[in-house]
């Protein structure tokens, strides 16, 4: 149980679960394309994201809290670290020169150099490491678009797959301020432990108080993204507008009215929570918006 906590193994049922969602909810449902990755490779390219973030987890929670609170010898925790990462990357290598672009490794080793630097050094910056962990989450969903819908550019209709790659474009950068807001609440809930240690939040660099209103800020602006998308995109399409307006602006708005009078390290954990339903809803929504689409052709 404490290996599981140690490797993050909630986040990596979420993650494989929104990769898996964009494949088996959204992709194969589109017509037309053939996707440059099958289905066993397409598991490959999951199993390499959950290894590499596995990975991210694990150096991060020995660095911060030691590998003998989860029952380890420092030295096997960073074999494991090592294993984890290197066959990532091995796998992810494979997958690159599958599609014929090795250049795309870089979608994997991008992630594993910003994990390591937030675990070792990023994380005692101000705000650098929210924003290295946001980003990496954006590019978790981007990666679908490198290797299914980028290569394939060209041998299908180009209107349609630019359409596709721009729905996995925009749900990556909704991903990235769903990820800013919910490490900005962890950092509230963990002030005065990473104030033990030493890091440099911005709870603690500039006060709980201010720092909630900067998070209220960000909440703003992922409520405001939620808006523009359905109102761009999806007037027609009740059911998915619904889903939305329910599952993903509802919680977001119950979290910005209780960010006013959350105090205590249980007040902001509960809005954590309610964020990480939060993404989970958001990758849940695509294959929600895809069946809409087709109950109406």
């Amino acid at each position: 149980m404490k290996f599981l906590k140690l490797i993050g193994f909630g986040h990596l049922i979420l993650l494989a679960f929104a990769q898996f969602i964009f494949k088996y909810g959204f992709l194969d449902y589109q017509p037309g394309i053939i996707l440059n990755l099958s289905d066993g490779y397409y598991n490959l390219l999951v199993l390499a994201s959950v290894m590499i973030a596995a990975g991210g987890f694990l150096i991060n929670n020995i660095t911060a809290n030691g590998s003998e609170s989860y029952g380890l010898n420092e030295s096997v925790a960073f074999y494991i670290y090592g294993a984890l990462t290197i066959g990532g990357l091995i796998i992810g290598y494979f997958l690159t020169d599958i599609i014929g672009r090795t250049s795309f490794l870089m979608a994997f080793a991008i992630p594993v150099a910003t994990l390591y630097f937030y675990s070792t050094n990023l994380r005692q910056s101000l705000l650098l490491g929210n924003i290295a962990i946001a980003i990496v989450m954006g590019l978790s969903i981007m990666i679908i678009g490198f290797f299914t819908v980028y290569p394939v550019f060209g041998n299908g209709d180009p209107v349609h797959l630019a359409n596709i790659y721009e729905v996995i474009k925009h749900y990556s950068i909704f991903a990235v301020a769903l990820g800013l807001l919910v490490t900005l609440l962890n950092d509230l809930k963990n002030t005065d432990l990473d104030y033990n240690e030493g890091l440099n939040t911005l709870p603690i660099a500039i006060g709980k108080e201010r720092a909630a209103k900067i998070t209220f800020g960000v909440g703003i602006i992922v409520a405001g993204l939620v808006l523009y998308y359905i109102n761009a995109y999806l007037k027609e399409l009740l059911w998915a507008m619904g889903y939305l307006l329910v599952f993903v602006l509802g919680p977001v708005i119950y979290c910005l009215i209780n960010l006013w009078s959350a105090k205590t390290s249980k007040d902001f954990a509960v809005l954590e929570i309610v964020i990480k339903a939060v993404i989970f809803f958001t990758s849940l929504s695509i294959a929600v918006i895809t069946f809409n689409i087709n109950s109406n052709a």
